[in-house]
């Protein structure tokens, strides 16, 4: 398989490797956080206007280059809405949402599927395996089935029916396990290792990181090649946000801007790990999670010190936010900018909400905020505010219903 010339793996050891000498999947666990970095320049990013449509259009900057095999989805290229009526909601003329609602099954996590998948595919694997609260397992079952491989899921015993429906119709194996979230990674890593499968889980695949990087290439792209002021993302297990100021940092890198965004962590009110560690000044420590948000409802981040730091280094804060936010925003985000996002979805919403209170956030900045899942898979709405009538078939009765 191909590797970008001149990159090179490093670890929080800070000793480095050749990607050559590295297997994708099987980068040294114990050595902390792992991250790819390339021969950075400008001529790495593609030119405008957009030819390829996708993540891969950024293939230079990713650990797999072009070959005979890729996965067969479509993943990435998501639009970056500029609502509106959200706009004038929040008197914010310069307010974006990177709809990352429309991967192949409605959340970003479909970006990391597809590049594990893709190397699955190339290595010859026949098994990939992972851990999820949900939307990651439906996006790995999903494009397991449509990459001929085989998926075997740690979910959970509390895992919500409807993505465990969408996991079984896909065809995957699915193993609940008792005692919770956390113990399902560990215990889906020692049977990796165990039963040889190729092992996607997020924050140990360090191509996973790879992959959302490119959710910043894109915005940069969609914004005229510039970067906003402010992001605001969603945290859970991190890499969604550790990757986003990867893919910022870059882009500095390669010479194209020369600064990254503040970034505005979101957690659940009931289950904010990183934002105590934040406030504390120390490390993060477990904690037992209690939200309605599966996405975000993870009590030991495996990147919460890489999200430390990212969001320090970028000048930005941590924000937690209630479940009735979170449920209200889902509502914000379908009545005023027609996205309609879970709970873990909108809560990077509700939090660019509780950041304006705080005065973390002007509303005359760039922001874009990111919409991470779909609520179709998990239908938790709000008190639904549409007006329903029944009427007959009868234009006289419509008038005076409506009052036209």
């Amino acid at each position: 398989m191909g590797i970008p010339t001149g990159a090179t793996v490093v670890y929080d050891d800070g000793t480095e490797e050749s990607f050559d000498n590295v297997s994708l999947a099987e980068a040294r666990a114990d050595a902390g956080r792992v991250e790819y970095r390339y021969a950075y320049a400008a001529d790495l990013l593609p030119a405008a206007p957009a030819g390829e449509a996708g993540m891969w259009r950024y293939r230079a900057l990713l650990p797999l280059e072009e070959g005979p095999i890729h996965y067969p989805l479509p993943v990435g290229g998501t639009p970056l809405v500029a609502p509106p009526g959200l706009r004038s909601r929040l008197g914010m003329a310069h307010l974006w949402v990177k709809d990352e609602t429309r991967g192949p099954t409605g959340s970003n996590k479909d970006r990391a599927t597809a590049m594990v998948l893709e190397h699955a595919m190339r290595a010859g694997a026949q098994t990939v395996s992972c851990a999820s609260t949900g939307n990651v397992a439906v996006s790995l079952a999903v494009g397991a089935a449509a990459a001929g491989l085989r998926a075997v899921i740690f979910v959970p015993e509390q895992v919500a029916e409807s993505k465990l429906s969408l996991m079984r119709l896909a065809g995957a194996t699915v193993l609940k396990v008792r005692e919770g979230y956390d113990a399902a990674m560990r215990f889906s890593r020692r049977a990796a290792r165990e039963f040889g499968w190729f092992d996607r889980n997020t924050g140990y695949n360090p191509a996973t990181l790879e992959a959302k990087k490119t959710v910043a290439f894109e915005i940069w792209e969609q914004l005229d090649r510039t970067v906003p002021d402010v992001v605001v993302s969603p945290i859970g297990d991190g890499v969604t946000l550790s990757a986003l100021a990867k893919g910022f940092r870059e882009l500095v890198a390669c010479g194209v801007t020369t600064g990254v965004p503040r970034i505005i962590g979101v957690q659940a009110e009931g289950c904010q790990p990183v934002k105590l560690a934040w406030e504390r000044g120390g490390p993060v420590e477990p904690v037992v999670p209690h939200t309605i948000a599966d996405g975000i409802a993870v009590g030991q981040p495996l990147s919460g010190a890489a999200v430390l730091r990212d969001v320090r280094d970028s000048g930005g804060a941590f924000v937690a936010v209630s479940d009735d936010a979170m449920v209200r925003a889902i509502g914000t985000l379908a009545a005023s900018a027609g996205i309609l996002a879970e709970p873990a979805g909108a809560a990077a919403m509700a939090g660019l909400e509780v950041a304006l209170e705080a005065g973390l956030v002007s509303r005359d900045e760039r922001v874009v905020v990111l919409a991470t899942g779909t609520v179709l898979k998990n239908p938790i709405f709000p008190a639904l505010p549409g007006a329903v009538h029944t009427v007959h078939a009868d234009l006289d009765e419509v008038r005076r219903t409506l009052g036209v």
